[in-house]
């Protein structure tokens, strides 16, 4: 039979407690969210939701084609002259995801014969990327720079070196300023994913590569998502204007793909210029993911200090993890589940994202949610 080999696959997700579910939401929703990546608040704020109304009432509801044929406006243009001037950057390059522009990052920056240093707590965008491109692949361990000079050291050709700048599962901080250190000590590049800080990290949110003074240098390229702290969709890659034109040439995930509709990039458009006038919702946001480990820790939960808006919680097992977020729901509460195969380290965790706009009544609630239900 056709796929017969899905129902063992199935079967063997069901046993081991790995079965996934979509779960779609309303508009409107009773539950407090500490599950989405939501880190400023703006998904639904009125101004972000009128960008993308007045980008969908003058340019269309989608793009009408890929980004070198018509799927390019002057809203896009825009949008990538602003980011690429908040970020630090020489230039920016828009998608219509963050893991398309991973994809286009790793594999037109690592051809054949180059070697790619990977992160082992990298996202699965970074490492499908790894997997596509045609330069040869060391996985190192996490935030190890002393590890990355080594594998550096067993090439001699192109090297680039891939990590997030903030890893999704923890919310830990990779040692990006150790990183850059190890790469030009070889004349290898840097590539790194901002999805988890740009927003929360540096001046006003301008990203951790910013904070680590890393913004606009020749070896350094920044890949981004727009659908977590700017609360729209899409992805973007910043870094030199030749390495840009290089993608615009080069990068199969941007030459072949639809480029991102207008109201998207409307959206973002209106949440960066928000962010530039109230840059204080960057270190809002990290105040409530301090608060979140503190409380959580104080009543003695195993959580992991957050470097950014991201809070993970110690579950006891994939199970465990599982029953506890769905009792946090029916108690009223979201939050995120993680567990293997999601997980590199095998841990299973709850995972919490700490939002500018939570009051302390809302983070109050949220420890004593997560406390009651306690497996």
């Amino acid at each position: 039979m056709a796929f017969g080999w899905i129902d063992e696959q199935a079967q063997l997700r069901r046993r081991a407690g790995l079965v996934r579910t979509l779960r779609p939401r309303p508009a409107e929703s009773p539950l407090l969210d500490l599950a989405s990546n939501d880190y400023l608040g703006l998904a639904h704020h009125p101004a972000i939701a009128e960008g993308a109304a007045e980008a969908a009432r003058t340019w269309g509801g989608g793009s009408t084609g890929s980004r070198l044929v018509t799927g390019t406006t002057e809203l896009h243009t825009e949008l990538e002259r602003e980011l690429a001037g908040f970020c630090g950057f020489e230039a920016a390059l828009v998608f219509s995801s963050g893991y398309a522009a991973n994809l286009a990052a790793v594999t037109t920056l690592a051809p054949h014969g180059s070697l790619i240093v990977s992160d082992a707590g990298n996202h699965a965008s970074l490492i499908d990327g790894c997997r596509l491109a045609r330069g040869t692949t060391q996985v190192v361990p996490h935030s190890d720079p002393e590890a990355v000079r080594k594998a550096l050291r067993t090439h001699e050709g192109p090297a680039v070196l891939v990590s997030d700048t903030v890893f999704s599962v923890d919310g830990d901080a990779a040692p990006l300023a150790a990183y850059a250190e190890a790469c030009r000590e070889r004349g290898a590049g840097l590539v790194v994913d901002d999805a988890h800080g740009l927003g929360v990290l540096g001046d006003g949110g301008r990203g951790a590569p910013f904070a680590a003074g890393l913004a606009g240098a020749e070896d350094v390229v920044v890949t981004a998502t727009l659908s977590k702290s700017l609360g729209s969709q899409g992805g973007v890659v910043l870094g030199p204007a030749r390495v840009v034109d290089h993608l615009v040439n080069a990068a199969r995930t941007f030459i072949f793909d639809t480029g991102l509709a207008p109201a998207a990039a409307g959206a973002a458009l209106a949440a960066l210029r928000l962010l530039r006038g109230e840059p204080e919702r960057a270190a809002r946001a990290r105040a409530v993911a301090a608060e979140l480990h503190a409380r959580l820790t104080a009543a003695g939960h195993e959580a992991v200090r957050p470097d950014a808006a991201v809070v993970s919680v110690r579950a006891p097992s994939p199970e465990g993890a599982v029953r506890w977020a769905a009792d946090c729901r029916t108690a009223g509460l979201a939050v995120g589940c993680f567990r293997p195969p999601s997980v590199p380290d095998g841990i299973s965790r709850l995972r919490l994202t700490a939002r500018a706009d939570l009051s302390g009544a809302q983070i109050e609630r949220a420890v004593r949610v997560i406390g009651e239900t306690r497996p």
